[in-house]
């Protein structure tokens, strides 16, 4: 008698099984390798206990009026958090599988292609969220800084969306990286000196040329939409439409980089 071939309903559960397993797989992987979670996840915390500590008790004027820097910092530092465990890190160590050939022998294994990508992406996930945790628990306990359940709303969707964009856009940037070595010069080179024209580090005049460039990219909008949510002066549920917007654009281009990375042979160009 020949073997039945599985239904459509456990070669999903089949799948999802393995996507699962996938996450657990590269959670080992990314904290075993020390120096990369370092990078991705230790210096966001370094730098916030590093700055908040320096500056606290310091405040900055808004546009409602003053607020402490710890208020300003604590999410800007989160939104960093946010680009290095997602942008960062998808983009060096896809760079890196690309480089070594895994991405090409995946095809060989019973694991579907869309469960590797989604076992890899749930662990940036993973990830993201206990960095963000992290950071929450730091600025509650250590400096004061908590977000009201009121712009609680606001918080949760820019992290979210800010998540799933720069994920995408951190798989679909490695088209464009030519070599593992490359991968964090070309990455660093993308990313940091938006950050200090997106009001990462520090209170900006909202009306400089740079910070008009910044709002076309998505560090910005990201930093800003959690400073709002975060501002104690802020009323209602914390969204700010704008910025959100900006990051729904994003992730449009960035899920169809994507795509069209992951449908090259072997992730190649």
């Amino acid at each position: 008698m020949s073997a039945r071939a599985p239904s459509g309903g456990s070669a999903l559960r089949r799948d999802v099984s393995l996507a699962a397993w996938q996450v657990v797989y590269e959670q080992r992987a990314f904290w075993r390798n020390r120096p990369r979670a370092f990078f991705s996840f230790l210096m966001p915390v370094m730098f916030l206990i590093i700055f908040a500590t320096i500056y606290h008790g310091q405040t900055i004027a808004g546009p409602h009026g003053a607020i402490s820097y710890d208020a300003f910092f604590v999410p800007g530092i989160l939104a960093y958090g946010v680009i290095a465990t997602t942008f960062v890190n998808m983009a060096i160590s896809t760079s890196i599988l690309r480089e070594q050939g895994v991405l090409k022998r995946m095809a060989g294994t019973p694991l579907p292609s869309w469960a590797y990508v989604a076992g890899r992406i749930g662990s940036t996930l993973v990830i993201t969220a206990a960095m963000t945790l992290v950071v929450l628990a730091i600025g509650r306990i250590g400096y004061g800084v908590q977000v009201r359940a009121a712009t609680l709303p606001g918080l949760l969707a820019a992290l979210i969306l800010g998540s799933a964009a720069f994920t995408a856009l951190g798989v679909g940037i490695v088209r464009y990286i030519k070599s593992s070595e490359a991968a964090p010069a070309v990455i660093n080179f993308a990313i940091l000196p938006l950050t200090f024209i997106s009001g990462v580090w520090f209170h900006g005049n909202p009306s400089t040329l740079l910070t008009d460039i910044a709002k076309v990219f998505p560090v910005r909008p990201l930093a800003h939409a959690l400073q709002y949510a975060f501002n104690p002066l802020t009323t209602g549920s914390g969204i700010q439409a704008s910025d959100l917007e900006t990051l729904g654009i994003w992730l449009v281009v960035g899920v169809a980089l994507m795509l069209r990375f992951l449908r090259q042979p072997a992730g190649g160009d």
